[in-house]
């Protein structure tokens, strides 16, 4: 006996994503694709089965759930159990037979060898990456996109006269991608970013996202649909979305297949998204980049003994990761204790206002590390995080090793940046003229900035809403200064506040 897809979800009390999961992670065959009969003459739609034994699975599932076990952990201790049962039967089979419970070839499979489409965006559905089939069979296109990243989005492609726009399906097509985009792009963010699409188009996107419910955040997602244009031999393909911080990977695999190696891969989430990393070309991106450095660094490692100095820094980090995640920075390559985070457009908040607030939490984070380390310590050193924060556009690129990717930005913008820390002080927060100009009136409004004057008593004041050159704010001539001949020219302002 075997039950729809329907069936076990309602029987079960799960989701259609905590089904897609389970199939994922191996905890439930994947289903036997057959079309159903229809009263109404149009095209027989299409429905999984399952054998009647996945409900037992389920329960099983929910049982070790109640005893604070992880999904990995379950998985393992299913697959345990049903190895176990598998041996026990071979045992009773003559010699030839039992060759079956070795570990199946096709749990090998790794990116690239992947032979049907596959593409990776990021949360404005810009593309990051494809593999040849994806270009071939989806997109319509050698590969020959453009190295600026916000001119590759993944809608207009659709749109344009391709495979896509010719699928019996491509409504379907359109409709699983904009649910999945409708969790952070919201509809006047989605016709910001794809302003170049026509009347028509636009109308067209409109109605669809109008239509089109949210998915709810999973793992794995699903649908199916049929690449072939209308009239043709069908051509129905899964496709499968997974989620990952670097963005959302799409997969494609045809319904008169086994899937079960294309599933069997997406459970591993780690062999994914190192793959997905280690393909992805670099591309020209807009960004604001964040360097921070601890003050007098070097001479709190002198009177630290290691282990200590080590623990401060890792308390540092430790601290500020909630922020970094909080404001959707990625995190850059370190040179020794300083933190380098690169900020990104995101569909849903400006990316240079996520750089002003990280900063400001920062600041306001080190107040209570420096609080903790004054008492432990009692000593009279001051923590604090000088930062610099600079907005440009440049090319970002991982670095690799066999067993290590480091993101990294190259161009002048990371390296203003880390000039910008290194002349702040006292904890204070330095970003360009530029990067305040590209903020609206309103976000502008909310940063309060400017630049200290030294008065002839020896104090300073604080002069609002202007910038100085660093040449006017420092000697040159001084051979201290000196690392900061090559910023020289550039208009800067130190942030005072900033209003929620």
């Amino acid at each position: 006996m075997v039950l729809s897809s329907k069936q076990l979800i309602k029987r079960a009390g799960i989701s259609r994503a905590t089904l897609n999961n389970y199939i994922a992670l191996g905890l439930l065959p994947k289903p036997v694709v057959k079309a159903t009969t229809s009263d109404t003459g149009d095209r027989a739609p299409r429905l999984g089965y399952f054998p009647l034994t996945s409900l037992e699975t389920i329960t099983k599932i929910n049982e070790l759930k109640r005893t604070g076990l992880a999904m990995s952990e379950i998985a393992e201790v299913l697959k345990r159990e049903n190895l176990k049962t598998e041996f026990d039967e071979a045992e009773t089979k003559p010699v030839e037979k039992q060759q079956s419970v070795l570990p199946d070839s096709r749990l090998s499979l790794t990116l690239d060898k992947i032979s049907t489409p596959a593409y990776l965006v990021n949360s404005n559905f810009e593309l990051q990456w494809a593999n040849t089939e994806a270009y071939d069979q989806v997109l319509n296109t050698t590969g020959h996109f453009s190295s600026d990243i916000t001119e590759r989005n993944l809608f207009p492609i659709f749109l344009q006269d391709g495979a896509v726009r010719k699928a019996d399906s491509f409504k379907d097509i359109l409709r699983f991608h904009l649910r999945i985009a409708k969790l952070r792009l919201s509809k006047s963010a989605l016709f910001i970013i794809n302003a170049e699409l026509g009347d028509d188009d636009v109308d067209a996107l409109s109605d669809l996202y109008d239509e089109s419910e949210p998915e709810k955040p999973g793992q794995v997602l699903n649908t199916q649909v049929n690449l072939a244009p209308r009239g043709e031999p069908e051509q129905w393909f899964d496709i499968y979305a997974m989620f990952f911080r670097e963005g959302i990977f799409f997969v494609y695999s045809p319904i008169a297949t086994e899937n079960d190696s294309i599933l069997s891969l997406l459970a591993r989430r780690d062999v994914v998204i190192r793959d997905l990393l280690k393909s992805r070309k670099p591309y020209l991106t807009p960004l604001t980049v964040l360097v921070a450095d601890l003050q007098d660094s070097v001479r709190i490692c002198a009177e630290l003994p290691p282990e200590e100095y080590f623990e401060l820094i890792n308390d540092i980090w430790g601290v500020m990761e909630p922020k970094i995640r909080k404001y959707y920075a990625t995190h850059g390559k370190h040179v020794g204790d300083g933190m380098v985070y690169y900020f990104f457009p995101q569909p849903d908040c400006n990316y240079i206002m996520n750089a002003i607030y990280c900063a400001k939490e920062m600041k306001e984070a080190m107040i209570d590390v420096d609080h903790r380390w004054r008492q432990r310590k009692g000593w009279g050193n001051e923590l604090k995080l000088n930062i610099g924060l600079v907005e440009g556009q440049e090319w970002f690129g991982t670095y690799q090793t066999p067993t290590h990717i480091e993101f990294s930005v190259l161009g002048d913008t990371i390296n203003m940046a880390g000039r910008l820390s290194d002349f702040a002080r006292n904890g204070a927060i330095w970003l360009t003229k530029n990067m305040i100009g590209q903020l609206q009136s309103k976000e502008r409004d909310k940063v309060h900035f400017g630049v200290r004057r030294q008065e002839r008593d020896g104090g300073d004041i604080l002069v609002p809403s202007v910038y100085s050159r660093i040449s006017n704010l420092i000697d040159l001539k001084e051979s201290k200064y000196e690392k900061f001949r090559d910023i020289a020219m550039l208009a800067v302002a130190e942030v005072i506040d900033i209003e929620e």
